[in-house]
């Protein structure tokens, strides 16, 4: 028999609320809603209450926010799905620290996606750390100081986006190198995170390797074209991306 994952919905908009149950009741046939509630306080007692497997959780309500809520508790052993209606600058920073969300107006497909990933339940320090990181990255609209979440296969890391050298693809896998030499791999592809750190000041050189212009040394001719990284690295240019390239050095 499969497990029913005990879940509250917190959101202050009632219509919002019964969308989501409806919903969850039409295509999340493993969704119990336990409980709801419509703002932080309420909220913190159905939790408290009701213990559940998973919470979807508004962001802004009107004694507070969805981070306000859950720094309430001194350990988080649910699963959590921001539902919110924040600007892209806010949903870049869900996805630096790996936490889940569903953006408003709600999509079914999105939510029935985001509670099979809930279903997984999350150990409480991963989710802690995606927390604590979220909120640094909400907090610091900067791009200089942004964090990133990496979940290698034994641990999760928070690193500083500014610290990375530069990323190369290992099949369906990346591997992170740092200013410090250290180096991470990662479950996910290149392409995953060429997307997520555009605009970011990586460029994507060649299909296995994107970097990091913060951290280029020079540019060099020889052998059809090559990136020398500040680790000591040569990064092969491809000739694809040579003109585009340069006009981005022209421009640094």
């Amino acid at each position: 028999m499969t497990k029913m994952i005990r879940t509250i919905v917190i959101d202050d908009e009632s219509m919002a609320r019964e969308t989501i149950i409806t919903m969850l009741g039409m295509y999340c046939h493993n969704v119990e809603v336990v409980a709801q509630a419509c703002n932080v306080e309420s909220g913190l007692i159905a939790i408290k209450e009701s213990k559940p497997d998973l919470v979807l959780l508004d962001i802004n309500m009107p004694d507070g926010s969805g981070f306000d809520l859950l720094s309430r508790f001194k350990e988080i052993d649910f699963a959590v799905v921001f539902v919110t209606a924040y600007v892209e600058y806010a949903l870049r920073a869900f996805r630096f620290s790996a936490v889940d969300y569903i953006v408003k107006p709600l999509d079914y497909q999105e939510l029935i996606a985001a509670v099979k990933k809930a279903s997984r339940m999350f150990r409480e320090s991963e989710i802690s750390t995606k927390l604590d990181t979220c909120l640094y990255n909400l907090e610091n609209r900067s791009k200089e100081s942004k964090r990133l979440v990496i979940k290698t296969t034994n641990s999760i890391h928070v690193v500083d986006i500014q610290d990375i050298v530069r990323c190369e693809a290992d099949r369906n896998y990346t591997l992170f190198h740092f200013v410090d030499q250290k180096n991470l791999l990662v479950a996910k592809t290149l392409k995953e995170y060429d997307e997520l750190l555009d605009g970011y000041n990586f460029f994507r050189v060649h299909h296995s390797h994107l970097i990091n212009l913060s951290h280029l040394k020079s540019y060099e001719r020889r052998e059809g074209g090559m990136a020398l990284m500040v680790d000591g690295s040569s990064v092969p240019v491809a000739n694809s991306n040579k003109d585009w390239f340069m006009k981005l050095l022209d421009n640094i």
